[in-house]
């Protein structure tokens, strides 16, 4: 038997993601797990299995936005009540930018990275931060990693190897199964693996790799998955 394993992609701009990588980071049941985050550019996503924008659904916006409140709610995950500024906002650069970190990451449990998604996931979903305008990423990663690297990251960013990894990273998650984010890619003890979809997911994803609820039974998020 070997430790569960999830890899989780993401992208900064879906407010799901966001609850999922929080619960991930923070929840007591997943700290016996190795756990991988991917950055991905969800549109290429979206266009790579020809997948409609949620947004652009009849209705589902409204829903959507009802939902990841809901959630929030339930798995006390800090959110901003409104939107943040030009939802959806493009976050191309900043994926950019944060496959440039993970590469320079040493180690499995990739602190660089973890340390961007942190501080940038915060600021846009919890705090409203137009994280998107360049002024205000390349002053996150200043503040994060100093000047001199937030300016070598971002340019890395822009060169073709930069781009390739993203595009890379977005193959990835379509090979695996994904066509929307959160997805989860799980292999339990025994190697078998499976991808799940959504937060609404959690409890199979907890199911599947055989974890144990400890303490957290109570909690409201773990109930309305039941």
């Amino acid at each position: 038997m070997t430790r569960p394993k999830i890899t989780l992609y993401v992208d900064t701009v879906s407010p799901f993601a966001y609850m999922a990588y929080y619960i991930l980071r923070h929840e007591e049941v997943f700290k016996g797990c190795d756990i991988i985050y991917v950055p991905i550019f969800l549109g290429g996503l979206f266009q790579k299995c020809g997948n409609m924008a949620p947004l652009k659904i009849k209705n589902k916006a409204e829903w959507i936005n009802t939902e990841r409140l809901r959630w929030a709610r339930h798995f006390s995950v800090p959110i901003t009540t409104g939107l943040p500024p030009d939802f959806p906002a493009p976050s191309l650069p900043i994926m950019r930018a944060l496959c440039v970190i993970a590469a320079s990451d040493d180690g499995p449990q990739q602190p660089r990275l973890t340390k961007a998604l942190d501080t940038l996931y915060s600021q846009h979903w919890e705090h409203a931060v137009a994280t998107h305008k360049p002024e205000v990423l390349k002053e996150t990663l200043v503040g994060l990693f100093g000047k001199e690297e937030a300016e070598k990251i971002l340019t890395e960013s822009t060169t073709a190897q930069g781009k390739q990894a993203l595009m890379a990273n977005t193959d990835r998650a379509f090979e695996a199964g994904a066509f929307g984010i959160p997805w989860f890619e799980c292999t339990d003890g025994e190697g078998k693996t499976e991808g799940f979809f959504g937060v609404s997911s959690l409890g199979q994803v907890v199911e599947f790799l055989g974890l144990q609820i400890k303490g957290g039974l109570g909690k409201s998020g773990w109930r309305a998955l039941l």
